[in-house]
């Protein structure tokens, strides 16, 4: 029999487990994302080793994971994370923007990347759509990254021009939603910038990582931001 105390939501519930060394800062996420009614925090921890074992035991749809943690950091956690399961998303919460802690994080199996200034109801909105499977990277990043690289013409990446070898044909709206998917905007922010549906905004997102030859939107990005296609 089941023990009804262990059900605390409905079966579509988002359950999540925190990663993150500061008490201050563990409280308010938790109490942030217990205010919705559809995501609940069963675990948290304030070391990776702690972690590690609440999240094998716990299976969460999402972990929160800090980088600068105390002993082993959350780079390491990740990948001891996906050692096990690449079901779980990760989303690298931290208050670093260095360019390399994000490749870090990203290579280490991280969905998503956060900064800790993040407004609470927009890391609920993040948290729904990496447990979709959207990939997701803080504006502020993606933008810092896009200022360290150096301008390049980028007129063979748009419509209607000729293609040289190696450049990815996009149409015009899919170049749009490409620039809109660098900065960090998930399908619904996409169709409202467009004024389409969610479910056309996704369509063109498809294609696009079609067209790009990578698998998820966080490698469309990095290709687009490295090849200046944006």
């Amino acid at each position: 029999m089941t023990n009804s105390k262990e059900v605390k939501k409905a079966d579509t519930t988002i359950k999540l487990v925190i990663v993150e060394d500061f008490k201050l800062t563990r409280v308010g996420l938790r109490c942030a994302l217990n205010a919705n009614p559809d995501l609940d925090v069963v675990a948290e921890s304030e070391d990776a080793i702690e972690g590690l074992k609440l999240i094998e035991r716990t299976k969460p749809d999402v972990v929160l994971m800090d980088l600068g943690l105390p002993g082993m950091n959350g780079i390491e956690a990740m990948q001891k994370i996906r050692e096990f399961s690449n079901d779980i998303k990760i989303i690298a919460l931290t208050s670093h923007d260095r360019e390399e802690e994000v490749i870090a994080a990203l290579s280490s199996g991280a969905n998503a990347y956060c900064l800790k200034d993040i407004d609470p109801q927009k890391l609920a909105d993040v948290v729904r759509d990496v447990s979709e499977g959207v990939c997701w990277i803080d504006p502020v990043v993606a933008q810092m990254a896009l200022n360290s690289l150096p301008k390049i013409d980028n007129i063979g990446f748009l419509p209607n021009k000729a293609q040289g070898e190696g450049r990815v044909p996009l149409t015009e709206r899919e170049y749009e939603v490409l620039k809109h998917l660098v900065t960090g905007k998930s399908n619904t922010e996409i169709a409202k910038e467009l004024i389409v549906s969610v479910h056309t905004a996704k369509a063109h997102v498809c294609s696009i990582l079609q067209k790009m030859c990578v698998n998820d939107r966080v490698q469309a990005a990095v290709k687009a931001v490295k090849e200046g296609m944006v």
